[in-house]
């Protein structure tokens, strides 16, 4: 455990943001991409408790339809909310045809990404629904998103919670254990993982994490506290500042 959360309370605070939120933005529900990991259905979780099933419109957007596809289903089908299932890859295949090239791996999956979002606001648009984003605060803290892809929405409700809260929070709410224990994984390629990509396991990295930002010790430190090479400490540190465009609004020129 990293922080001391009063997880009732976690959830009491979030389902509150959502609602009010909407009733902000007088739009008629939340529409939220379904994946089949933690992230996305604790978000789904928290949106039906907040709003009632009716108020959420999932949308599963797949590229390989495979295990994930069906789990993302499942989800769905528990919370009892409508959804529809949107296969991207032919969507993918075409862009790559007209604009002439092959991606290479991380290219297309950005790609990927950011269809998947623009889909995402299609919808919202036609329905007047908010957009729900799925990012935690350790995969934001380094920039383990797409700028103007997974990283776009209109509210983030899990934004303050690190990946293992997720994790803790997800048991909480009934999330099911499969969904939990399943190794995080963005669907982008087949095997890919969000901690071979990421090169540190969640556990290390949201420790790492707290103690730089939310209790201000210098890596030489967090080195001696965790008994890890410093080394380590800075690769995440490298990873923060090298993301930090990721977490800004474009930078533009000041005249007066």
């Amino acid at each position: 455990m990293l922080r001391n959360l009063n997880y009732e309370k976690v959830i009491e605070k979030i389902t509150s943001f959502i609602k009010k939120r909407l009733k902000e933005a007088n739009a008629k529900g939340v529409i939220i991409g379904i994946s089949g990991g933690v992230d996305s259905a604790v978000a789904a979780f928290l949106a039906v408790k907040a709003l009632g099933k009716e108020k959420v419109f999932s949308l599963i957007l797949p590229y390989y339809e495979n295990e994930e596809t069906k789990d993302a289903i499942w989800i769905c089908n528990i919370l009892g909310t409508e959804y529809k299932i949107i296969p991207i890859k032919n969507i993918i295949d075409k862009l790559e045809k007209i604009l002439g090239f092959n991606s290479n791996k991380i290219a297309k999956g950005n790609l990927m990404v950011r269809t998947r979002m623009m889909i995402l606001y299609y919808y919202a648009n036609i329905k007047n629904y908010l957009v729900i984003g799925t990012s935690n605060r350790s995969e934001y803290l380094v920039g383990y998103f797409t700028k103007w892809g997974d990283g776009a929405s209109d509210i983030a409700p899990l934004l303050n919670l690190y990946k293992t809260e997720i994790w803790e929070l997800a048991k909480k709410i009934g999330v099911p254990e499969k969904i939990i224990q399943k190794k995080p994984s963005a669907g982008l390629w087949e095997n890919q993982t969000d901690e071979d990509e990421l090169k540190i396991n969640y556990f290390l990295l949201d420790k790492i994490l707290h103690y730089m930002f939310d209790l201000k010790i210098e890596s030489n430190k967090i080195s001696e506290k965790l008994n890890i090479s410093l080394e380590q400490v800075e690769y995440v540190k490298d990873l923060v500042k090298r993301s930090e465009h990721k977490r800004k609004l474009p930078s533009f020129p000041k005249f007066i």
